[in-house]
């Protein structure tokens, strides 16, 4: 199981976080992961791409999505960084009207590795409680075979 660095954490904490860590704050806690494994980030970008020409840009798909890799969401007191996220385009200038998304993504993705159990733990809490608060209207993780 997963273990907080710290209870009740502040952004000035996640930002002591080393560089070459991801760091969140969620439910007051802040935890930090590794960086992912290339493997994971292959399969995160080849994702990406992939959504990008139909849904992005409208590329034999219906467009009208802004999708980015691993945005720093700033969601009340949670701070969360999904491998991917998308926001319908109506509502982009909305999300992005600040230094950090404010505006809870309409479709998030996690990428499940197996060399990255504590991050993918993290990812599934993110993913749940995102879900869960109708906060993202399309939650999802891959798990790449």
């Amino acid at each position: 199981m997963t273990k907080p660095l710290k209870k009740g954490a502040t952004y000035a904490d996640l930002v002591a976080v080393p560089e070459n860590f991801i760091a969140e704050i969620l439910g007051g806690e802040l935890y930090a992961s590794p960086r992912p494994v290339i493997s994971h980030t292959r399969v995160a970008s080849a994702l990406g791409v992939l959504l990008g020409g139909p849904f992005q840009f409208g590329i034999n798909g219906p467009g009208g999505w802004v999708i980015l890799d691993e945005p720093e969401l700033h969601l009340g007191a949670d701070v969360l960084v999904p491998d991917l996220a998308g926001w319908r385009a109506e509502r982009a200038s909305a999300a992005f009207a600040t230094e950090y998304p404010t505006l809870a993504p309409d479709w998030i993705c996690e990428v499940l590795s197996p060399h990255q159990e504590t991050r993918d733990l993290r990812a599934r809490r993110c993913a749940a409680r995102m879900a869960h608060e109708s906060l993202a209207r399309h939650a999802r993780s891959l798990a790449p075979r």
